[in-house]
C-alpha cells in the first residue's frame, strides 16, 4: 500500500513500533507496555489507541495480530488479544413500534444526530423500560476511573490466557439505567456494526459490580436505518474479559408508517431519469450503509481518515461509500478552509431528505436510486418478471449503460446493483 493511502494512524504507529522495537518485544515478553507519553509523541494517544471495531486497527496491528488495551490513565499494553466480539443482526426479530410522544418538542426523532440523542429519545418514549419491563431512571453517563482490577483476556493465536491488570484507567459510559432490579449499561453507536470492543462495556461493567448490589447488565445498542437494536448481553466470568456471551436481541422503531406497494409504485411511475454523474457506477453492495454515512454527516463534515478511523470502515470501503453518496447526488466534496484536506458533507437536497419522517426519507432514497438509469431499468426488469433478473442480464444492462466501464468491472459493480434493488423491495411491507 502506497504511503499515501495510509492513515495518521497507520504512519504514527509504524513510526512507534520501529522506534521501540515493539514487534520484538511482544515476541520476547508476550506483550508490550508503552506510555501515552511516548504515543504524543507522533500523534494524540487519544486517537491513536480507539479501535472501536477491528477494522479500524492500524495495518502493522491486524497484520501481526495484535491489539491495544489501556491499563491506567498514562498507559497501555500492546499484545496478541482477542479484544473484539462478532455482531450477529437477526432479521428475524420482530421490530417493536413505539409512538411518539405528543407532548416532547425538544426531541426531533427524524434527526437523532447522536449516540446520545438516539439514547436520550429511547429512554424518554419508553423504550429503555420496555426492554427488561421495569420503570428505569436515567442515571449515569460521561467518563470516570475505572479504579483497580484484574482480569484475564485470550491470546488471539495460541489461545492461552493471560493475566493483564488496571488501575484507575479511564473508561466512559454513554448511559447507564437503573430500575428496582437492575443496573443497565449502554455502549451506543449510530450506524450498523460487525463486531465491536469489548472493552467498551466490560471496564464499565468492572467498576459498577463492585458498586453497588445489583445486577449490572451490559448492552450494546445500534441506531441505523431508523431501527434501535439492542443486545443484551452477560460476563459469565467477571474476571475473563472474553466470556461475553450474547443473551437476546431486541428491535424498535418509532412512529411507523409502513411502506406499501403503492407508494413505490408512484415514485417510480414519476421517476424522471437524469445523465449519469462523473462519478463511478457504485460498488457499495449494502444500501443500508450508505444511509448509515448520511447519517453521520447530519453531525458534521468528515475527511475520509474520520470515517475510517471512527466508523466501521475500511479505506476501499470508504472509497465505495463516498462514491455512492456522491453517485446518488445526496453528498459531496469541499475544502477544509485551514487544513485544505477534502471534506464530506451532505448536499442542501440530502439534509432535506434525511431530516424527513422515515417513510417519506426512504420514498426519496428510493427516488434517487431509480433516477440513474441502469437501476431504473433493472427495477422495471424486476416488476416485471417478479424477482430481480440473473447476473449476466444486470451485467448487460450495465454494459450498454455504461461503455465507460471494462468487463471485469462491470461483474463486481452487478452486485451493488443487485443489493441495492433488493433494498428497495425490502423496504415495501406489504
Amino acid at each position: 500500500m502506497s504511503k499515501s493511502q495510509k492513515t495518521a494512524n497507520d504512519k504514527a504507529w509504524e513510526i512507534l513500533f520501529e522506534r521501540h522495537k515493539i514487534l520484538e518485544e511482544v515476541e520476547k515478553n508476550v506483550f508490550f507496555e508503552i506510555a501515552s507519553g511516548q504515543i504524543n509523541q507522533e500523534r494524540e494517544s487519544r486517537l491513536m489507541a480507539k479501535f472501536d471495531h477491528s477494522v479500524n486497527l492500524p495495518d502493522i496491528f491486524r497484520d501481526n495480530h495484535l491489539s491495544i488495551l489501556p491499563i491506567s490513565r498514562s498507559k497501555y499494553v500492546i499484545g496478541k488479544f482477542d479484544t473484539h466480539f462478532e455482531v450477529k443482526y437477526d432479521s428475524e426479530i420482530e421490530v417493536i413500534p413505539f409512538e411518539f410522544p405528543p407532548g416532547i418538542e425538544s426531541i426531533d426523532y427524524t434527526n437523532l444526530y447522536s449516540e446520545s440523542s438516539a439514547l436520550h429519545c429511547a429512554f424518554n418514549i419508553g423504550i429503555i423500560d420496555d426492554l427488561f419491563g421495569e420503570k428505569t431512571a436515567y442515571t449515569v453517563s460521561g467518563r470516570m476511573s475505572t479504579e483497580s482490577f484484574d482480569f484475564n483476556i485470550i491470546n488471539s493465536l495460541a489461545n492461552e490466557p493471560y493475566s493483564i491488570k488496571v488501575k484507575n484507567s479511564q473508561c466512559e459510559i454513554d448511559a447507564g439505567f437503573e430500575s428496582e432490579n437492575y443496573f443497565i449499561l449502554i455502549e451506543a453507536k449510530k450506524y450498523f456494526i460487525k463486531n465491536f470492543l469489548i472493552r467498551q462495556l466490560y471496564y464499565p461493567y468492572r467498576l459498577w459490580s463492585k458498586k453497588i448490589t445489583k445486577k449490572v447488565i451490559p448492552v450494546f445498542m445500534t441506531y441505523s436505518n431508523d431501527i434501535f437494536s439492542f443486545f443484551i448481553y452477560e460476563f459469565s466470568n467477571d474476571k475473563d474479559y472474553n466470556s461475553l456471551q450474547l443473551i437476546t436481541q431486541k428491535n424498535y422503531t418509532i412512529a411507523p408508517e409502513e411502506i406499501q406497494r403503492s407508494d413505490v409504485d408512484r415514485v417510480f411511475n414519476n421517476i424522471k431519469v437524469i445523465a449519469e454523474p462523473d462519478v463511478p457506477l457504485p460498488q457499495a453492495d449494502k444500501f443500508e450503509r450508505v444511509v448509515d454515512l448520511l447519517s453521520l454527516l447530519l453531525e458534521r463534515d468528515l475527511t475520509k481518515d474520520d470515517i475510517t478511523e471512527n466508523y466501521e470502515f475500511d479505506r476501499r470501503q470508504t472509497d465505495y461509500y463516498t462514491n455512492a453518496g456522491l453517485y446518488i447526488g445526496l453528498m459531496e466534496k469541499h475544502e477544509n478552509s485551514l487544513t485544505k484536506k477534502p471534506l464530506f458533507r451532505l448536499t442542501s437536497e440530502g439534509r432535506s431528505i434525511l431530516h424527513k419522517r422515515p417513510k417519506l426519507k426512504y420514498l426519496d432514497l428510493i427516488n434517487k436510486i431509480l433516477e440513474k438509469k441502469v437501476f431504473y431499468i433493472v427495477f422495471e426488469l424486476t416488476l416485471k418478471q417478479g424477482e430481480i433478473p440473473p447476473e449476466d442480464a444486470i451485467c448487460k444492462i450495465i454494459s450498454e449503460n455504461r461503455p465507460d466501464i471494462n468487463n471485469t468491472t462491470i461483474k463486481r459493480r452487478k452486485s451493488t446493483v443487485q443489493g441495492w434493488i433488493s433494498w428497495i423491495l425490502s423496504q415495501i411491507k406489504d
